[in-house]
């Protein structure tokens, strides 16, 4: 058996290229990707090939290789239910599950059972729940959890194709669909839900430290051409979610909180690009 944890991926998409792999790549002491799987058959043929790993369309096939000892997920959200149930079902040691890990209490709920009933842990794909200055914040905010009555995350990005194009090499570039000038409402609230899914999720974990208790969502509207405005109030206290892509120069990923005496911003880095931890800085009267 090699020393090596196998990985195998489920969803061979941009995500996969330009983060996973790249990742992955510095840590090749402790990883090694072993197997790809992807409908399309051309694009997990040649992501495998860069990392020298079998490829397939198939899940059993991938998860029937003895090589695959954890899996990341990386396929739509309305298939990971199954699919980690499928993994852990097939006895791997553990599962890296790309946000949003599920899209109603229901699917949410059957991850987690089956986690426990397995024994397989599933790690979320939240990356900025475990970003070291976040976490190193945590330890000397004091009070500002129970006493922030301000939160403001705000995501303004380039397209991600500017960032594709810096980490990688695409097998396959994913669709750019235009965007009319006049959306229908129904398709705006596909859009901010896609938006919410897509961008806010990273964020909810940030938002969950000061803001516990969502009572009412008292504005929520689609920004053309993606993005969103959200505010949302509880127990005395406001949040407000503000995303705009595609932006232009300077990225902007930051969290904002304002308190009776202490204030906390963080700048975080854009996704795909290896740019490190985020930056942290903490304000008290003192």
């Amino acid at each position: 058996m090699s020393a090596k944890l196998g990985v195998g991926f489920i969803g061979a998409g941009p995500v996969t290229q330009a983060i996973h792999l790249p990742t992955l790549a510095t840590l090749a002491d402790r990883f090694r990707v072993a197997h790809v799987m992807d409908v399309d058959e051309q694009v997990a043929a040649v992501v495998a090939a860069r990392a020298d790993a079998q490829s397939t369309t198939q899940l059993d096939t991938l998860l029937e290789d003895p090589e695959v000892d954890v899996v990341a997920i990386c396929s739509p959200d309305r298939f990971h239910a199954d699919q980690v149930a499928a993994v852990a079902a097939a006895g791997k040691r553990a599962i890296l599950c790309e946000k949003p890990l599920a899209t109603t209490v229901e699917e949410a709920q059957r991850i987690a059972d089956v986690s426990v009933t397995s024994g397989v842990p599933v790690l979320v794909g939240a990356m900025h729940a475990y970003d070291p200055a976040w976490s190193a914040a945590r330890q000397h905010w004091g009070d500002l959890a129970a006493t922030g009555t301000l939160v403001r995350s705000v995501i303004y990005l380039p397209p991600n194709d500017e960032f594709h194009d810096l980490a990688t090499d695409l097998a396959a570039p994913p669709p750019n669909p235009s965007t009319p000038r006049e959306l229908s409402l129904e398709v705006q609230a596909q859009r901010l839900r896609a938006g919410v899914l897509g961008l806010a999720t990273h964020t909810i974990p940030q938002i969950r430290q000061f803001l516990p208790t969502c009572k009412q969502v008292t504005a929520a509207r689609f920004v053309p051409p993606f993005g969103y405005q959200i505010v949302v109030i509880g127990d005395d206290r406001t949040a407000e979610l503000i995303a705009l892509m595609p932006g232009r120069w300077r990225p902007d990923w930051s969290f904002h909180v304002w308190g009776a005496d202490s204030e906390l911003h963080i700048d975080f880095p854009p996704s795909y690009v290896l740019a490190g931890s985020a930056t942290v800085t903490l304000r008290t009267g003192s």
